[in-house]
């Protein structure tokens, strides 16, 4: 059997999740195990906290603490989010764990005995206040590409640019204000170039037709521009010590560490379920995906690959299915700022409406270009899609079962072929969410999902079980047979959307039999003789006044 490595974009342990990371990255990998799982195959989804990040420093720094008391604090936050939002992960780690640590250690000695770095001096920014040699985040600047007067050290958030700190104009560090001055050190660096020729044929060459557009496009520009040596360790003093005496006082860069975090975690989970984890990273027949932001295309699709093919034995991802960025209220999402939306706060503010949020991203997910998330729009898909169309289609179902035959599923009698074009509609349905899914086309994948509710909903209309129930009651049964058939495929092909929905449809239905893709529809999940419960509204319209209060909290950030 196939198998299936996922992998999701580890989240910086320096502050919460907000509906950016989930639209680019999670629910997108959360939707793609589900129903691979539904599909009978044999999945490990694995993430875990990326800790050691500049990132982290900064924080530590500015709220004078250390960088552990800030890892441990947001590794418990993001942790209860994930959950929080049914988001299926087999293995959550953390990058502190010494199973990382050993496992990011072996894999630079590995590269370091084949000979696979080559060291450098070089001169970097030193800041002679703090004493400390400055990683690239610790620095601000003007871009020498876009005049950009805010810009790090790595990369310009304006323009996209990827940088070198030497490269600003007016550098300033972040630790003491001052104008750093420039020192020599020794780094290792891994000759990204010496992988140019193996990027290009196992990408360009062969992922222009499967690979999304814009991975394409950005591996193509890194390879035309020319591929670089690209340090992998950094003077700090929080991270993976490197481990060689000369590497005394250095850690390993987080880029080089945070990748091999998903082979650790994979590890940790096979431990402790009695798997082999090589079989799920060094098997031709797994298939590898990695479920990242746009900005980590490089990361995913040139250095790390080029990390596993100087390492020999690892397999390289099948597909790097990247999404672009979603924005707030036409704004673009800024944590220093606080223009987003909190995960933990928005379960704050919407107790039990982890599915509403789930849905809207979905629809409206970044895929191809940004998008936009706009409380009205939230407020729009909620009420007209969910409640009217999804919600109100298994209440009708559910009430009129209860109603007439005291909750027990009635026997069909002879199919129309309206009844059976039905049918075959929902079938198709249900071939064209598998199609989209398998191409990481997710939004078109859930309108397709609620598009099933609307059919529903057409059929029970058009049919009027309630002016047949006496004068023709053997057709009211077979049209609500057929319409609680099309409800229970509903609980089924809504879980890798909305798994709380999925859950607490198949509650309602008293079903809890393991339905395997394909067998959706089969008319074995629910029987004649069945007994269902009463019915319970599965969604809640959102009233105008929920809604302007969220629009206050964002107004509040501007003042």
């Amino acid at each position: 059997m196939k198998r299936y490595t996922i992998t999701a974009a580890l989240p910086y342990t320096n502050g919460p999740l907000h509906i950016g990371h989930l639209s680019g990255v999670y629910i997108p990998a959360d939707i793609y195990a589900r129903y691979l799982r539904l599909c009978g195959k044999d999945v490990v989804f694995i993430c875990g906290s990326d800790e050691h990040g500049v990132a982290i420093s900064i924080k530590a720094s500015k709220e004078k603490t250390t960088p552990q008391s800030i890892i441990d604090k947001y590794d418990r936050i993001i942790r209860k989010s994930f959950k929080s939002f049914g988001i299926s992960f087999d293995n959550y780690s953390r990058t502190s764990r010494q199973i990382h640590y050993e496992t990011a250690s072996n894999f630079f000695k590995k590269l370091n005995s084949k000979n696979e770095f080559i060291e450098m001096t070089t001169d970097q920014l030193f800041d002679k206040t703090s004493n400390k040699f400055l990683a690239d985040r610790f620095v601000i600047g003007t871009c020498p590409i876009c005049s950009n007067k805010d810009s790090y050290g790595d990369q310009c958030e304006k323009c996209g640019s990827s940088l070198n700190a030497i490269d600003l104009i007016n550098p300033k560090s972040t630790l003491s204000d001052e104008s750093p001055v420039l020192k020599k050190t020794k780094h290792w660096y891994l000759p990204l170039n010496k992988y140019e020729n193996f990027i290009r044929d196992w990408i360009l060459d062969n992922h222009k037709n499967d690979w999304k557009v814009n991975v394409y496009g950005q591996v193509k520009s890194w390879i035309e521009d020319g591929l670089k040596p690209r340090a992998v360790t950094r003077d700090l003093d929080w991270g993976i010590p490197v481990p060689t005496k000369e590497g005394e006082g250095k850690v390993l860069y987080v880029w080089f560490d945070a990748p091999i975090g998903y082979i650790s975690s994979t590890k940790e989970w096979a431990r402790d379920n009695k798997k082999n984890w090589e079989d799920y990273w060094k098997n031709d027949k797994t298939e590898l995906v990695h479920f990242i932001g746009k900005d980590n295309i490089v990361f995913h699709c040139i250095i790390f690959p080029s990390m596993l093919k100087a390492h020999g034995g690892y397999i390289l991802p099948t597909n790097v299915p990247a999404n672009e960025f979603l924005n707030l209220e036409g704004q673009k999402i800024s944590t220093s700022k606080n223009w987003a939306v909190w995960i933990h706060k928005y379960l704050e503010d919407f107790p039990n409406k982890e599915d509403v949020m789930r849905y809207v991203l979905t629809a409206n997910m970044p895929e191809t270009k940004d998008s936009d998330f706009t409380w009205k729009d939230f407020q729009n898909k909620n009420n007209n899609e969910l409640v009217a169309i999804y919600g109100n289609f298994v209440n009708r179902v559910i009430v009129l079962i209860n109603k007439y035959y005291m909750g027990e599923i009635p026997t069909p009698g002879p199919y129309t072929n309206e009844d059976q074009e039905i049918i075959n509609s929902i079938k198709d349905i249900r071939n064209k969410i598998s199609l989209n899914i398998e191409k990481f086309r997710f939004r078109e994948s859930n309108s397709e999902m609620i598009n099933i509710a609307r059919i529903g909903n057409k059929y029970l209309a058009d049919n009027e079980p309630w002016k047949k129930i006496k004068n023709n009651p053997d057709r009211t049964e077979t049209i609500l047979f057929i319409s609680i058939q099309i409800v229970s495929a509903l609980a089924y092909i809504s879980e890798p959307f909305l798994p709380f929905t999925s859950l607490k449809l198949k509650g309602i239905l008293r079903v809890n039999k393991q339905i395997e893709w394909k067998e959706i529809l089969n008319f074995n999940i629910i029987q004649s003789g069945h007994k269902i419960n009463k019915e319970s509204f599965l969604f809640e319209k959102i009233d105008d006044g929920e809604i302007r209060s969220q629009y206050y909290k964002l107004e509040k950030t501007k003042k």
